[in-house]
């Protein structure tokens, strides 16, 4: 993790400490920490054996996720494979592909060289190809190919290991992109849902990188954002993002109390405008300090429903703070350069746009 990252998952990890009313006992030690006495805010999805070891067993000691098997924590899982019998990790669910696929952008995941080259000559038809890391976060580890040639090119630097081991995603490039989220969030007996949009910005490298969340949040799961108005690109983004959500649970034993999904809406190159989920974050993220500020402020005042807050990250010299907001980073970081993390203050609506 990056500092500013680090600091960041300290304020979040000490909101849910408040809003429990617990006691912020920092960063986990076995050898001074009783494990099961915790409440654990780990900085990635658990597996099985990860959360075994720390004895959670329940979403009440949780703010994150636990699934079977590595693969299932990463994009890899958005897409089918190109034919029935391709490469593909053990525990793979070929149930959970077919169920997002109306929900997802044309893609596949292979694991292999040769189904990488299969699945790009079906998904040329529809013009540029977006390779995407699996690991990758954020923005990072994502190219785009256009001809056989460059996806070779792409594959020359792809050790036949790593594919075996995380898959590549590939998928529809499209253009003028608006990133949507939707997710829900579980602390406790208290749980809200949310949709927004992501903001794109340039770090210090000159990189377009994820640049922060807006949100518009209520009281309840998924389902009751099915109560607020919205714009019909909003509200197929919450379709598709419960859809995919829904079928989670194909990977026995998911369980998830931070559930985000990444809702991405543009033109492919045949001029069509499509709408899919991109991926999942079950664990923390860039939003999870405006899920939490929301969550406070429907704990400190039961008569809010609707709350409009916003996670904000900026590179260089930050433009104008809004007034009230939590600084949560401003400084240099040693390898991403200087840059500011923040939430906007609370906004309560008496109905969502």
């Amino acid at each position: 993790m990056y500092t500013h990252e680090k600091v960041t998952l300290s304020v979040v990890t000490k909101s849910i400490a408040r809003l429990n009313g617990h006691r912020f006992a920092g960063e986990f030690d076995p050898k001074a920490h009783v494990a099961n006495r915790l409440f654990f805010v780990p900085s990635d999805t658990l597996v099985f054996d990860e959360a075994r070891d720390l004895g959670i067993h329940s979403l009440q000691q949780l703010y994150g996720a636990i699934v079977p098997y590595p693969f299932v924590k990463t994009k890899a899982i958005t897409h089918g494979l190109v034919y029935p019998h391709a490469a593909r990790p053990l525990g793979w669910s070929s149930a959970f592909a077919d169920g997002v696929r109306s929900a997802v952008l044309p893609g596949y995941t292979a694991f292999c060289a040769d189904d990488a080259r299969l699945a790009a000559k079906r998904l040329f038809a529809l013009g540029t190809v977006r390779l995407k890391e699996p690991l990758g976060d954020g923005g990072h580890g994502q190219t785009t190919v256009g001809s056989t040639a460059e996806l070779e090119a792409y594959l020359e630097n792809s050790p036949a290991e790593r594919l075996a081991s995380h898959g590549l995603v590939l998928e529809t490039n499209l253009r003028r992109v608006v990133t949507r989220s939707v997710g829900s969030t579980t602390i406790g007996d208290r749980s809200i849902a949310y949709h927004g949009t992501q903001r794109s910005v340039t770090n210090n490298h000159g990189l377009p990188v994820y640049g922060g969340s807006h949100l518009i949040c209520v009281r309840g799961g998924l389902s009751a954002l099915e109560d607020i108005p919205m714009e019909t690109e909003a509200s197929l983004a919450v379709s598709q993002a419960r859809a995919y959500d829904r079928n989670a649970t194909k990977y026995p034993g998911f369980l998830a109390s931070r559930r985000n999904y990444d809702v991405g809406q543009g033109i492919d190159d045949n001029g069509r405008w499509r709408s899919g989920v991109l991926e999942a974050s079950w664990r923390t993220g860039g939003a999870s300090t405006a899920e939490l500020a929301a969550l406070t402020a429907f704990a400190d005042n039961p008569t809010l429903q609707v709350v409009e807050t916003a996670s904000v990250k900026e590179y260089g010299k930050p433009g104008r703070i809004p007034v009230g907001a939590a600084i949560h980073f401003h400084a240099d970081d040693p390898e991403e350069g200087p840059l500011i993390r923040y939430t906007t203050s609370i906004r309560a609506l008496r109905r969502a746009a």
